[in-house]
């Protein structure tokens, strides 16, 4: 199978039902993780408040950055979700794992963005669309592809080993691995944003998080 054909097969009606359940899966991990930072403890609030209003005034007098070095960090931190993902996706047992990882995923976006709007109400929602979001609408999707193929590739190991074609199995692994290929390269995006473009967008933001 080519690189052109693998998009119109990840959209195959066949596939629909794993996008959804990992989609959905997403955004209850994100309301989970939103309704935990009312959970926080008022000392749990108070020690994250410190940090972030230390992110937030490093950023704002633009020391503490090596631009190279954290697209290199968001790189491989994204990578390795991928990698995880492809790899539990190699076997009917890991699936659950895949799952796991998606609804943990959903549980810090949601974490991430929550605390700042509680934090700093309307700005802290500024701030999450310029620090939190912007990457997070290519990591998501690339994530819900790879873990909608490794959830695919499962169940066709699964029809395989009944049916037992088991040659069957290389076209499908190859479909598996090149929507994963596929999704790395999405994936370099976002750490670009994170490593050169978030610091700088997040300066302009910052000055008014700072005045409250």
């Amino acid at each position: 199978m080519t690189t052109s054909q693998l998009p119109a097969r990840m959209l195959q009606k066949e596939h629909l039902p794993f996008y959804l359940f990992v989609f959905v899966l997403f955004a209850v991990g994100i309301v989970f993780g939103a309704v935990m930072v009312g959970a926080l403890t008022l000392e749990q609030k108070q020690e994250l408040a410190r940090h972030l209003h230390f992110f937030i005034q490093t950023v704002n007098e633009g020391g503490g950055f090596d631009t190279s070095a954290s697209f290199q960090q968001s790189l491989v931190m994204h990578l390795k979700w991928v990698v995880l993902i492809w790899v539990l996706g190699l076997s009917v047992i890991g699936l659950p794992l895949v799952f796991a990882l998606d609804f943990l995923k959903g549980v810090l976006v949601g974490f991430s963005v929550g605390y700042m709007i509680g934090q700093y109400s309307w700005k802290g929602m500024l701030f999450a669309l310029t620090s939190v979001v912007p990457q997070n609408l290519i990591v998501i999707p690339a994530l819900v592809i790879t873990s909608a193929a490794a959830a695919s590739f499962s169940v066709q190991l699964v029809r395989n080993r009944v049916v037992g074609k088991q040659g069957q199995l290389l076209p499908a692994f190859g479909s598996y691995t090149g929507i994963a290929l596929m999704m790395t390269v999405l994936l370099t995006g976002a750490a670009l944003y994170e490593g050169f473009l978030s610091p700088v967008v997040m300066k302009w933001v910052t000055p008014m998080l700072l005045s409250l």
